[in-house]
C-alpha cells in the first residue's frame, strides 16, 4: 500500500508536460493539481489519529484504499483540469492514514528501541514506489501512455487493499484481548484532550515546523519541479530525466535502511541526525539556485543521490514523535506530525509555481531565472527551521 501511496506522490514529475499539454495547464495550475492531494492528505491527517486510535489501522487502512483506487482509476480518465483535481483529491484521502496507521501498528509490534529502525525499513519499502515514479513510469508512458498507466495502477490498488483487510493484524495476538479492554477506556480520554496535549507541547510544534521545510523541499524536487527543471534548463529527455530522479529514490532507500544505526552509532541522537541530514539537504538545495545549470550528467546524478540520502533523516521526524507521547495516543500524534510533513509538501508545490508564472517564458518553456528564485522558498525555510529545532528538547533513543 505505501509503495502506492509513493508512486502517486511523485508520479506528475515524469508525466507533467503529457497533462500540461493534453489538459492544457499553465505552471500555476500544475502546481495545483500537484499540491491539491497533499492539502487534502495533510487535512485528512487530523480526523484520521483519532480513528486509527479507535478502529484500528487494519479498517481504516484497507476502507482508505476503496478511495485511492476510484481516484486513481478516474485520474487515468480525466478530460479537465476539474476532473484530474477530483481525482487527486480521491487519492489523497485514500492514501492518507497508510503510513501514520501502519506506524500506529508498529508501535504495538515493537518496542521503542525497535521502531525507530522498522520505521526506516518501512520508509525504505515506500520508496520503491517512488523508484517506480522515475525511469520505470518514463518507460510505461512511452510504451502505452500516461492514462494506461495509471489506470494499471488503479487495479493495483485494489488488490492491495484487499490483502491488508485479509492479513494484517493491529495487535500480537496475545495482546488483543487486553486492547479491547482498554479501547473503551481511550475513548473516553476524548480527541480534544489529545490534541491539546500535542499541540501546546513546544517540541512538538518545532519539529513540524523543520518537518514541513523537510518534505516540502523533497517533494519540490522529486515530486514536481525537478522534472520540469531538467527538462527544461538542463534540456534532458523523459528518460534521461527519469534517471536522475531515480538516484533521488535509491539514495532515500539506502539511506533509510541504516538511518536508525547511524542515530545510534554515529550521532546518538534522533535530533542531531536530523539535523546533520538537513543541513545537507539544504546545501544541496543550493545548487538549484544556480550553481546546478552548469553540472554535467554525472555530477548530477551524485547530487541527487545524495539528496536522496539527506532526505532519509527525516525519518528521524517518527521515533521522536514516539518517545514523545504515550502509545495510547500515537495514532493521534503521528497524524497530527503528519500534517505538517503534508502541507510542506502541498505549500511549497503550489508557491512555487505562483513564482514560477510570475517570470515571463517564451511559449511553454520556463526560464532558468524562474527556477532558481522558485527553489530559494523552500531552501531559505529549511534554513530557518533548522536554526529553531536547535532549541528542542533531545529524545532519547
Amino acid at each position: 500500500m505505501y509503495i502506492l501511496v509513493y508512486f502517486y506522490r511523485v508520479s506528475l514529475a515524469v508525466v507533467a508536460g503529457d497533462i500540461s499539454r493534453e489538459l492544457g495547464l499553465t505552471p500555476q495550475q500544475l502546481g495545483a493539481l500537484s499540491g491539491i492531494l497533499f492539502y487534502v492528505y495533510a487535512v485528512a491527517q487530523l480526523p484520521l489519529g483519532p480513528m486509527i486510535d479507535r478502529l484500528g489501522s487494519r479498517l481504516v487502512i484497507s476502507g482508505s484504499g476503496v478511495l485511492t483506487a476510484a481516484g486513481a482509476i478516474l485520474f487515468s480518465q480525466s478530460h479537465s483540469l476539474a476532473m484530474a483535481m477530483a481525482a487527486r483529491i480521491l487519492i489523497g484521502i485514500g492514501t492518507a492514514s497508510v503510513l501514520m496507521a501502519t506506524f500506529t501498528v508498529f508501535s504495538h509490534w515493537y518496542s521503542k528501541q525497535e521502531f525507530g529502525r522498522v520505521s526506516g525499513f518501512m520508509v525504505a519499502i515506500g520508496n520503491m514506489g517512488n523508484l517506480a515514479a522515475t525511469a520505470p513510469l518514463a518507460l510505461a508512458v512511452s510504451l502505452v501512455g500516461w492514462r494506461n498507466s495509471f489506470l494499471v495502477t488503479g487495479a493495483l490498488q485494489i488488490v492491495a487493499f484487499l490483502l491488508v483487510f485479509i492479513v494484517v493484524l493491529d495487535y500480537p495476538p496475545l495482546q488483543a484481548e487486553t486492547s479491547s479492554h482498554t479501547g473503551d477506556t481511550r475513548k473516553k480520554e476524548g480527541i480534544m484532550a489529545a490534541w491539546l496535549g500535542i499541540f501546546s507541547n513546544r517540541d512538538f510544534l518545532l519539529l513540524g515546523v523543520i518537518s514541513f521545510f523537510w518534505y516540502g523541499n523533497y517533494l519540490a524536487l522529486q515530486g514536481l519541479w525537478g522534472g520540469p527543471y531538467l527538462m527544461e534548463v538542463k534540456h534532458l529527455n523523459r528518460t534521461t530525466t527519469g534517471q536522475m530522479l531515480m538516484f533521488t529514490s535509491i539514495g532515500f532507500i539506502i539511506g533509510s535502511t541504516v538511518i536508525d544505526k547511524i542515530a545510534r552509532t554515529v550521532f546518538h541522537s534522533y535530533k542531531k541526525t536530523l539535523l546533520a541530514g538537513q543541513l545537507i539537504l539544504a546545501l544541496c538545495g543550493v545548487l538549484f539556485l544556480g550553481p546546478a545549470d552548469m553540472l554535467g550528467v554525472p555530477l548530477l546524478a551524485i547530487s541527487f543521490f545524495v539528496i536522496g540520502l539527506a532526505v532519509s533523516s527525516g525519518v528521524m521526524i517518527y521515533p521522536i514523535i514516539r518517545s514523545m507521547f504515550p502509545v495510547e495516543i500515537v495514532g493521534t500524534a503521528l497524524t497530527s506530525l503528519n500534517f505538517f510533513v503534508l502541507m510542506g509538501a502541498a505549500v511549497t508545490q503550489q508557491i512555487m509555481g505562483i513564482i514560477i508564472s510570475r517570470y515571463p517564458s517564451s511559449g511553454n518553456h520556463i526560464s532558468s531565472q524562474a527556477f532558481h528564485a522558485a527553489f530559494l522558498f523552500p531552501v531559505a525555510g529549511l534554513l530557518l527551521t533548522m536554526v529553531l529545532f536547535l532549541s528542542a528538547k533531545d529524545y532519547g533513543q
